[in-house]
């Protein structure tokens, strides 16, 4: 069974869709001391991997592999922050803002990318029928 243009801009589509919510839930939680798993936060990130894997297609689009918790946090200054430590530093998420907005816009841009190539496919399609009709 082939793979169409529509199934790669559609695997695009949803992985930077994925990719945008995490950036925006690392925004979100950019300054939370507390999480479920006990401790800071932990930044999050994608990890794309080419293909289809565990689907009966070709080895074409791309999908999210896995989504990866990091170790890096920041240490700020604020003894009376209820979660300071002895010397009065409280335990971060390691976030970036800048930097989670620049992946956020980069997400945007390759979601925009891979609509226009889904117009584009609807376009050639629709232009092929009617020159065989």
């Amino acid at each position: 069974m082939a793979i169409s243009a529509f199934d790669i801009s559609t695997s695009g589509l949803v992985a930077q869709r994925i990719r945008m919510n995490t950036v925006a839930m690392n925004i979100a939680n950019a300054d939370s001391v507390d999480s479920p798993e006990g401790g800071p936060y932990r930044r999050r990130s994608v990890i794309f991997e080419s293909g289809m894997n565990g689907m009966d297609r070709s080895d074409k689009g791309v999908h999210v592999s896995e989504i990866q918790k990091e170790e890096t946090f920041r240490m700020k200054y604020d003894p009376k922050h209820p979660y300071a430590n002895e010397e009065g530093y409280v335990k971060l998420p390691g976030i970036n803002p800048l930097v989670e907005m620049v992946n956020g816009m980069e997400a945007s841009r390759a979601y925009e990318a891979n609509l226009a190539a889904m117009e584009m496919s609807k376009t050639i399609s629709t232009n092929t029928l009617r020159l065989l009709g």
